[in-house]
């Protein structure tokens, strides 16, 4: 069984656009209004946007570290 690369998975446009499309249509089954959908929407991609920024950004500074840790400091 394969592992789940979870930083690539969360960093994902593919992924978030997938959960709301999960989310949107379980809240209209619940009659929930229109209103609270849209801003549940906005609410999911908000944090799936901070969310791949603070991975992403991770994953830079640590390739970053990888590349340049073998250098001394001048």
């Amino acid at each position: 069984m394969k592992n789940i690369n979870w930083a690539r998975k969360l960093t994902s446009r593919k992924f978030w656009a997938a959960v709301v499309g999960f989310v949107t249509p379980i809240m209209t089954i619940a009659q929930v209004p229109d209103n609270t959908a849209v801003q549940v929407t906005a609410i999911i991609m908000a944090g799936g946007t901070l969310i791949a920024y603070i991975i992403g950004e991770g994953m830079t500074d640590v390739a970053n570290i990888e590349t340049n840790g073998n250098e001394e400091e001048k």
